[in-house]
């Protein structure tokens, strides 16, 4: 009678057959985990476990080797297709309106006997302790400074007290934006200023304990002065500030097809900005303001174009990373005439979305937005009211879009 070790021998298949499943399982493992992990690490990972397998050849009973290697291949295999899934779900979640409908102008210039305004623009936005809060670009006679005004509801916006910022000597301090900066506990607002004799225009700040309050900002001080160690190799304008864990980014755009990035350690924000580079070259103009996709490992950066204007979007992985463009057309813009239309009970007022903020959701450094819920605060006019003027002297009124159809 033959033993059962003897049996269990003439089960096992030969070492081509054995050579032939490991490669193929293992050839599997790699392609799948080259998709999440880099090449390398998914190379060396996969050679490991061919090296366990080739140990255990010698396991006396081949039926208990099978099982015991089968069990790591499946956890992988599981986990992969797991993973992948997920990243898959993920990335595509993200999806531009293919429509939006805007409202009525929310908030219009002020007739008013003391300093009345021509022009509201380039508003930032934040809903904080039940109101919105909303910081802006008023354009004046001789001058452009930066105007608050809080509410409870969108309709109420126009109506509600306007009050323009102290923060500045200056005749020229505008296009602000404004958040909550957890590790000092402050606000902070940050805008353009310009100073006499200066190369560059102040990448400019001030702070506050209390958003509710207008009167107790600080007066502005520099974060970049334009002076000989000024980083910047353009000055460039409407300056954005994001932040992730460890730094502090500063994009600017300067009106000639590119988006410029410095950044600094987020310990020694609003100081250390260094190392200006290039972070897109495209068809683009300015207002380039960026966000951190909620669910998602994904920023979005939307610019407007000159002309008619309209804006363009796009994404990257990392705030340090490449851009990629997905609506960057007039005839597939992220939102412009193409792709706008008023609300039923709306009159036309606008074809040209310029400068705006996306509703973030929250209020912090990292601005971060609901890719599902998105809304656009925007400033508009019609493109027939810009003949013959110059542009200091468009009527901008600023009006919320919202999707319609994705």
């Amino acid at each position: 009678m033959q033993s059962p070790e003897k049996k269990v021998r003439k089960r096992m298949p030969n070492n081509k057959n054995q050579a032939d499943w490991r490669f193929k399982v293992l050839v599997s493992v790699f392609t799948n985990l080259r998709h999440i992990i880099n090449a390398p690490t998914a190379y060396f990972l996969a050679l490991g476990i061919h090296k366990i397998n080739n140990m255990m050849i010698h396991f006396k009973y081949y039926h208990l080797r099978e099982k015991i290697l089968f069990l790591p291949f499946f956890f992988i295999s599981t986990l992969v297709a797991t993973v992948t899934s997920h990243a898959q779900i993920t990335t595509s979640s993200f999806q531009i309106p293919k429509l939006w409908e805007y409202s009525a102008p929310l908030i219009a210039p002020e007739q008013r006997e003391l300093e009345p305004s021509r022009a509201q623009k380039d508003p930032s936005v934040v809903f904080f302790d039940g109101k919105w809060h909303v910081f802006m670009t008023v354009k004046l006679e001789g001058r452009s400074a930066i105007e608050y005004c809080s509410f409870d509801k969108w309709d109420e916006a126009n109506s509600s007290k306007r009050t323009i910022l102290k923060v500045s000597s200056s005749d020229y301090y505008c296009a602000p934006q404004v958040f909550y900066f957890r590790p000092h506990k402050k606000w902070y607002l940050i805008y353009q200023m310009g100073v006499p004799d200066a190369n560059k225009m102040w990448v400019a700040y001030s702070t506050t304990i209390d958003i509710s309050s207008p009167d107790s900002w600080t007066r502005a001080m520099p974060i970049l002065d334009g002076g000989a160690r000024d980083p910047r190799e353009v000055g460039g304008l409407d300056y954005w500030i994001i932040c992730d864990d460890q730094r502090a980014y500063l994009f600017l755009t300067n009106l000639n097809g590119k988006m410029w990035r410095l950044w600094a350690p987020l310990e020694d924000f609003p100081r250390g900005f260094h190392d200006c580079e290039l972070a897109l070259e495209a068809d683009i103009f300015e207002a380039s303001h960026t966000y951190k996709l909620k669910g998602m490992n994904k920023y979005l950066t939307i610019i407007e174009e000159d002309g008619q204007r309209y804006y363009k979007a796009y994404t990257a992985d990392r705030l340090d990373g490449e851009w990629t463009p997905i609506k960057d057309t007039a005839e597939q813009p992220f939102a412009g005439w193409n792709n706008v239309r008023p609300a039923s009970d709306v009159e036309p007022w606008t074809d040209n979305i310029s400068h705006g903020e996306l509703i973030r959701n929250g209020y912090d450094e990292t601005l971060m937005v609901d890719p599902g819920e998105l809304q656009l605060i925007f400033q508009g006019m019609l493109e027939k009211d810009k003949s013959g003027i110059g542009y200091g002297q468009y009527q901008w009124r600023i009006g919320m879009l919202s999707p319609i159809q994705f």
